[in-house]
């Protein structure tokens, strides 16, 4: 965080980079428990699969009205109540006792975390400056990769030490108490910040910016923001692939265990930290040497899809479990360079609308969730193979390469309700 002199701003992302953590270790904790649970509750991969999609209903479609919440509560509230209902969501996934349940905690775990990224991403536009933004976006992203890494063998430990139950209770209750460092310390507006100094102001938006309360003008920015919907989608479509899957890929493709299987899938998503954080870092200095955001997001993005599919593709021939971890870990570092620069769009092309628009983008990621783990699920149980997903997958990282081309974040959003609107995005 040297890049950022905002002392203040660096506490608050700091607390947002934790909340990406936590939800990300509460979203993805029942793929590493997936093994137990499914030989616990009696369920089949294809039921799995559909307790692994039930998150996702609720995530997507609250993508749209979490984010305008987000704008109008404003995020202090807003991801307070998210994290609650996280915390209880994770703690009810604990006391199971078959697919009807635990399909009804993920739908409430969905809920819970739908508005959260697309309001952290407008608290972000209050207290980030625009040539920190994919940075922002970057390192708390590369926040919930971390989250992913150590799930695995933390979940593994306490399955091992304790029961899967009670690590759904222990992670329950973190996410409760970040709900309460998070409304004693935040506030919508940094200048209320008891914290803030008038020169660490410079370069952040305007109060009329952060305080607006503006009808949303939900069809053209719909329509606006619709080619970066799309474009998540696909990378949606390859993360939801790991997060789901790369646990169960691991033990059963190469009969492991589950604390190696855990181990080998850490490695995995340790690579995808990494990439988030580069792509951040790389983006903002594209940005900041040519002064193109869309050449500063865009060509990151590209990047991003064109080296996951190259990584990618030796799964197709390859069974060697060194080889295999070494491209999933580069595929995935790869995809991960998509994310910090996918987020900052919404940003830039809509700032007053910063919560809405990223809610319109990440739709795209919950649709993607909602429909692949069912059809990885029966993929698996109709060919009996867990690397079918994997090589199924390929198509999207191509498809999205391409659609990144069409997101133009350069363009600035205009509402043609109001006058005097700049057309243009343009850095700080």
């Amino acid at each position: 965080m040297t890049v950022m002199r905002n002392q203040a701003s660096r506490l608050v992302l700091l607390i947002i980079c934790l909340m990406y953590l936590i939800f990300y270790v509460d979203r993805v904790n029942i793929s590493t428990a997936a093994p137990i649970m499914q030989k616990d509750l009696g369920l089949t991969a294809t039921q799995l699969g559909i307790a692994f999609s039930a998150f996702a209903y609720p995530y997507a479609f609250f993508q749209i009205a979490g984010g305008w919440l987000g704008d109008r509560l404003g995020p202090r509230t807003t991801l307070a109540l998210c994290a609650v209902l996280v915390g209880i969501s994770t703690i009810w996934t604990g006391m199971v006792g078959g697919l009807a349940a635990l399909f009804m905690s993920r739908l409430v775990l969905g809920i819970g975390e739908g508005p959260a990224f697309p309001t952290a991403t407008r608290a972000l536009s209050n207290w980030m400056r625009p040539d920190q933004r994919a940075f922002a976006q970057g390192i708390t992203h590369a926040f919930s990769r971390f989250g992913n890494a150590a799930t695995p063998p933390l979940i593994a430990a306490i399955v091992v030490a304790f029961s899967w139950r009670d690590s759904f209770y222990f992670l329950g209750v973190v996410s409760i108490l970040w709900a309460v460092v998070w409304f004693v310390h935040f506030r919508n507006d940094p200048r209320e910040h008891s914290a803030i100094t008038p020169a660490e102001l410079d370069g952040l938006p305007p109060a009329t910016v952060v305080a607006t309360r503006k009808s949303v003008p939900w069809s053209p920015l719909l329509k606006r923001i619709l080619p970066v919907t799309l474009t998540d989608f696909c990378y949606g479509w390859i993360l939801w692939l790991y997060l789901n899957w790369l646990p169960s890929f691991f033990l059963h493709e190469y009969n492991m265990n589950i604390k190696k299987s855990a181990l080998f899938a850490a490695g995995v998503f340790f690579a995808g930290v990494v990439g988030d954080t580069v792509g951040g870092l790389l983006s903002d200095r594209i940005l900041k040497k040519t002064g193109d955001v869309g050449k500063a997001r865009v060509s990151v993005i590209v990047l991003g899809f064109l080296g996951s599919f190259c990584f990618m593709l030796p799964i197709v021939f390859v069974h060697d479990l060194t080889i295999v971890s070494a491209c999933l870990s580069a595929a995935f570092f790869f995809a991960e360079l998509i994310v910090a620069p996918i987020w900052a769009i919404p940003m830039d092309i809509a700032p007053e609308y910063s919560g809405s628009a990223s809610g319109f983008m990440n739709f795209g990621f919950g649709m993607a969730g909602i429909i692949s783990p069912v059809v990885f699920g029966y993929a698996i149980d109709l060919t009996g193979r867990w690397d079918v997903p994997f090589i199924g997958s390929l198509a999207f990282l191509l498809i999205g390469a391409m659609l990144a081309l069409t997101c133009k974040p350069g363009k600035r959003f205009v509402d043609r309700r109001q006058s005097g609107a700049v057309p243009n995005a343009t850095p700080a």
